[in-house]
């Protein structure tokens, strides 16, 4: 955008003593909105709101304008400032920001090719004023200010990366729904437009446009409940619905068994392709990418179809008449509408199958619910004129277990498979499963930020979460507050804190003793201190932040860290209770006993202060055990008796952890960071894996022969003479896309090369205990080594394989779950 009567020279005062700013909108309802964040965002910035007004005439010395390209206001503006707005012409969710000045009068305009692109204009602007995302949904409060001063100059923003960026609300049964019901919205005892148009509000400020709304039977359907459709076309937000939901019907709680029969297109077609009519009608007025297909009435496989081929030819038929019954609907050909297809489940094997979709038919490719996408778009299907998405968790109920309480989902490896939706031309659109959005804070806002504007691959991640803590806290604490989150997504990639108890769901298994007790109980211990150390530095850090920043510290660090650390601490002290116990050491295992109870009222206290702060704003958000699952019920805390007196000692403290040797053996153990070695084939991701980073093949690399591949090689040194096995370690990714697999070729010293496949077929329980561990292990076993020099090499045969570590192991080493650190 080129502007001709436009300063630049220094910076526009937007407010200060003297001055005092209006805002000027056009009149459609989302910009009328917008004026009216901004409008709180200066209030809450200086105490002073500004007048709103729909008229230029209301400017006084300083105003900001929010229009659009083809609206009135905006093209006098740009006559009159002689600024060139042509370059947003037809463009999708951009913006031009421009300071005009005149003798007499000031104009920040914010003009958008489109009403959401003038939105995100004003979401920006109150970024570089200051105010957080989060301002309201984390309570990170927005400071006081004297003075506020705005870069002067033009802005022209880039279209975002992904056209359709959103959330899906899921899972809410116990915190989002009854939050909503009892607390912020009693009058419709649900989540109403009153609870939404907060919603909506925090993906603006997040630049996201759709939802999926929430849908468990908990919840009455979006479109049962009056005024929700209109607050999302309030504030231009483009409504889906998920995998389980075509054509925007939520059947858990609207498809009547009873009245309609059963919902088997097989058996019951009409009745079905009424149901679907019905809803068509009902909201063509509106913005909404149509979910097509067909599933049961919830999360499973479509009813009445006995073989994959049968269910793959009624998908077909089914999403035929879904698009007659759209375009019927809409008055225009079916291609013109927004549709997606997701290929979740036994979806994704009837597309394998052969089933055919119309081309312009969004592809959504699915993760596997613990954040490993299935797979991604050939060259071929990019070529699709609908493109392809991404549907991701970082929140999940199922089996092989939930992880609904806390997020724990690590950012890297979020960054790692959205890099490669975005490098395989996955552009349209991408849905996270945020839960109940608290307490996935970070973690939403990570995802949409890639989602956003893809420069943000750029940044490691922890560069990443240093910028975000410093926009919340301050550039003092950031650097002290990232290192304790990426501590707590790193012990929660070794293990989440749901999985803690080695028990499983659906169906539901006891809990039982950790493998990190092991053979001595000292992997348990480190495990301990790592989260004791956590919590301590997260608690100092606490009671040093200013009181207006006490509250979001809590919410966003000092609740998951320490509920993440209060459970480990349950758990692992009770079961190292136990193994003392077993020794006759009665005093150490009763005080480690104490302990674990302390720690579990410390979750239930935590939890108490989280719904009570703030006059109870978030009384009924967070859960102390969603879906009462094994792992969080108060278990017995025994008492021991019959202590040996020549046993019973009191227990040592954990030694302090000291610098690893890598590539020596230690105790028998050789371990080899993956990452330390190159190749051509090979590229480093940071942040991601037990050790810090990894190595991945590269994502462009074409499946390979070993004849071809240039390996990754690794020396490393032994000083055992005897028989050992080679644990491969890699991450549990899948295929790349359906032309590549999860290959490679390993070889030691002069031995040849041994092809490894780390496929797992469906849930599978070796898929089950991947996820749960975030590992994939292959070995080679019965190795002979001499000691001194080896070398071993890597191959890489598929693109997107991901390799954690080695490990060298000699028979006679000590079992451990965990990497040596």
């Amino acid at each position: 955008m080129a502007c001709a009567n436009v300063a630049n020279a220094s910076d526009t005062v937007l407010f200060d003593t003297h001055i005092r700013p209006a805002i000027i909108h056009d009149k459609d309802i989302p910009l009328t909105l917008a004026a009216e964040l901004l409008g709180r965002d200066l209030k809450a910035l200086t105490g002073t709101a500004p007048k709103l007004s729909g008229d230029l005439k209301a400017c006084g010395t300083v105003c900001v304008v929010i229009t659009t390209l083809d609206s009135p206001l905006s093209k006098r503006l740009a006559k009159q400032g002689n600024v060139e707005l042509s370059a947003l012409s037809g463009q999708w969710e951009r913006y031009g920001r421009a300071v005009i000045t005149t003798p007499d009068q000031t104009i920040v305009l914010i003009s958008g090719s489109d009403t959401r692109g003038a939105v995100w204009g004003v979401m920006d602007l109150t970024r570089e004023l200051g105010v957080s995302p989060w301002e309201w949904w984390a309570d990170v409060t927005p400071q006081r200010i004297d003075r506020l001063m705005l870069k002067s100059g033009t802005i022209l923003s880039d279209a975002p990366t992904v056209k359709y960026r959103g959330i899906f609300l899921n899972d809410e049964d116990w915190g989002l729904q009854p939050w909503a019901a009892k607390t912020f919205e009693p009058d419709t005892k649900d989540i109403g437009p009153k609870t939404y148009a907060k919603i909506f509000e925090l993906m603006w400020r997040l630049k996201a446009n759709t939802i999926w709304p929430a849908m468990h039977d908990s919840t009455k359907p979006f479109y049962q409940i009056k005024g929700n459709p209109e607050m999302a076309r309030d504030y231009a937000i483009v409504v889906g619905t998920s995998h389980a939901e075509p054509m925007m019907r939520n059947n858990v709680r609207e498809w009547d068994k009873a009245k309609n029969g059963d919902f088997n297109f097989f058996t019951n077609r009409e009745r079905m392709i009424s149901y679907w009519r019905e809803r068509a009608q009902e909201v063509k007025g509106f913005e909404n990418i149509y979910s097509v297909g067909l599933r049961g009435v919830h999360d499973s496989a479509m009813e009445g179809a006995e073989t994959l081929e049968q269910a793959r030819d009624g998908v077909a038929e089914v999403i035929g008449i879904q698009r007659d019954l759209l375009a019927s609907a809409q008055k225009k050909p079916a291609t013109q509408i927004p549709q997606a297809l997701t290929l979740y489940k036994e979806v994704l094997d009837v597309y394998k199958a052969g089933l055919s979709v119309p081309d312009d038919i969004t592809l959504v490719w699915p993760d596997d619910n613990y954040g490993y996408i299935h797979q991604l778009s050939t060259p071929d299907e990019a070529k699709r004129a609908g493109g392809a998405g991404v549907y991701y968790h970082i929140s999940y109920w199922g089996r092989p277990h939930d992880y609904l309480w806390l997020g724990t989902t690590h950012p890297a490896l979020i960054r790692e498979q959205m890099q490669r939706a975005h490098v395989t031309g996955a552009h349209d659109i991408w849905i996270v499963n945020v839960g109940d959005i608290k307490p996935a804070e970070y973690l939403t806002q990570h995802f949409l930020d890639l989602a956003f504007d893809a420069k943000a691959f750029d940044a490691a991640p922890r560069d990443h979460l240093l910028a975000w803590s410093a926009q919340q806290f301050g550039a003092d604490q950031a650097a002290e507050i990232t290192d304790i989150l990426t501590g707590y997504y790193d012990l929660a990639w070794e293990r989440r804190p749901e999985f803690m108890g080695w028990s499983q769901t659906e169906p539901t298994t006891q809990t039982r003793q950790s493998d990190y007790i092991g053979g001595d109980g000292s992997e348990a211990i480190e495990r301990i201190a790592a989260y004791a150390d956590l919590a301590a530095r997260a608690e100092t850090l606490a009671a040093q932040l200013p009181e207006d920043r006490k509250a979001a510290f809590f919410e966003l660090v000092l609740y998951p860290v320490r509920s993440a650390a209060n459970l480990n601490h349950r758990i692992l002290k009770l079961d190292l209770a136990a193994f003392y116990a077993r020794q006759g050491r009665a005093t150490v295992a009763n005080a480690l006993s104490a302990e674990a109870k302390a720690a579990h009222d410390g979750i239930v206290a935590d939890t108490d202060t989280y719904n009570s702060q703030l006059n109870g704003k978030w009384r009924h958000m967070m859960d102390i055990a969603p879906r009462r699952l094994p792992v969080f019920t108060a278990p017995a805390f025994p008492v021991y008796t019959a202590a040996n007196p020549a046993t019973d000692k009191p227990l040592a403290t954990a030694a302090k952890a000291t610098a690893v040797t890598y590539n020596t053996e230690v105790a028998k153990v050789v371990t080899i960071p993956a990452a330390t070695a190159a190749s051509p084939d090979w590229e480093t991701v940071p942040g991601l894996g037990s050790l810090g980073q990894s190595l991945r093949a590269r994502l462009d690399l074409k499946p390979q022969g070993l004849t071809t591949a240039t390996p990754a090689t690794y020396g490393f040194d032994t000083r055992t003479d005897g028989t050992a096995t080679l644990k491969i370690v890699a991450l549990p990714v899948h295929a790349l896309t359906s032309q590549s697999g999860v290959k490679v070729g390993v070889s030691i010293d002069d031995q040849p090369p041994v092809i490894l496949d780390f496929e797992t077929v469906g849930r599978s329980d070796e898929w089950k205990q991947n996820v749960l561990s975030n590992t994939a292990v292959r070995e080679l076993t019965g190795l002979k080594l001499k000691p001194g020099r080896h070398t071993l090499k890597l191959y890489a045969l598929d693109p997107g394989v991901i390799i954690d570590r080695f490990e060298v192991r000699f028979d006679g080493a000590k079992v451990r779950y965990g990497a040596v650190k």
